[in-house]
């Protein structure tokens, strides 16, 4: 069974046909998901989500894209929501340089609020980034966030960076970019970092995977990863499904 940790069939691009992206996913062996919201819409549509799939699982948090936009009652609406039982992490959080809406000192502080939030409440944390590792890196060492630690989603960076992050209590999660020919990094990480610190997603509608590079993505292609990652360290598919499956339902606490 495979264990998708990061989706957004809360995204429009779903709207038309989400019952049978589920039912697809279901069919290639996904037991769960996890959903990300990252705003009021998104989250909204998460929470709805988790109500109405018992394989689905939901993580709250504030876009560091949008992280201008965040007001203290947000902040405080997603500790609130945190309580739901199916409601398994906070985030996506972090910081994103690529795109200039929020200013980086409006993004580090809405990334450090959640952090504390998060080690309030007790969940770990899936952080997005992007052009932002040291400063990613370095917030999360001052905030202490080892203590609950999380997901490095949609991992990009080096073997190095990844195993500091591993370090501090974090795993390192590859999605459709491992299976992409010219992607050497994610490939250098799949193969150094051991398997009880990885986990597997597809970020979907994002970044799909090779062979549908370019297209809609949808969790049934979460399967591509994981067989990326098998070839990568030389061992069956299987050990790749189960252990990835085990490490998430570890570190979001599902029995």
């Amino acid at each position: 069974m495979l264990f998708d940790t990061h989706v957004h069939l809360n995204a429009d691009q779903f709207e038309e046909d989400l019952d049978e992206v589920v039912s697809r996913a279901r069919e290639a062996g996904v037991e769960n998901m996890v959903v990300v919201g990252f705003d009021r819409p998104t989250i909204m549509r998460a929470m709805e989500l988790i109500e109405q799939y018992e394989w689905l699982y939901a993580s709250i948090g504030w876009h560091p894209v949008d992280a201008i936009d965040m007001k203290e009652e947000d902040l405080a609406w997603i500790e609130e929501l945190s309580q739901h039982p199916k409601v398994v992490a906070i985030g996506e959080m972090g910081l994103d340089y690529h795109w200039d809406k929020s200013p980086k000192d409006v993004q580090k502080e809405v990334f450090r609020q959640q952090i504390q939030l998060a080690k309030k409440v007790k969940l770990p944390i899936v952080i997005h980034n992007r052009d932002a590792t040291q400063d990613i890196v370095d917030i999360l060492r001052e905030e202490g966030a080892e203590e609950v630690g999380g997901i490095m989603h949609c991992f990009s960076g080096s073997p190095e960076i990844a195993q500091e992050c591993v370090d501090m209590n974090f795993y390192i999660s590859l999605g459709g970019p491992v299976t992409f020919k010219n992607a050497k990094k994610p490939k250098e990480v799949a193969k150094a970092i051991p398997l009880e610190k990885l986990l597997i997603e597809t970020d979907c509608p994002y970044l799909a995977p090779h062979p549908y590079r370019g297209k809609r993505n949808e969790p049934s292609y979460v399967k591509l990863v994981a067989e990326q990652i098998a070839e990568l360290k030389g061992i069956s598919l299987e050990e790749v499904e189960k252990i990835t499956t085990e490490n998430a339902k570890k570190l979001f606490n599902i029995n």
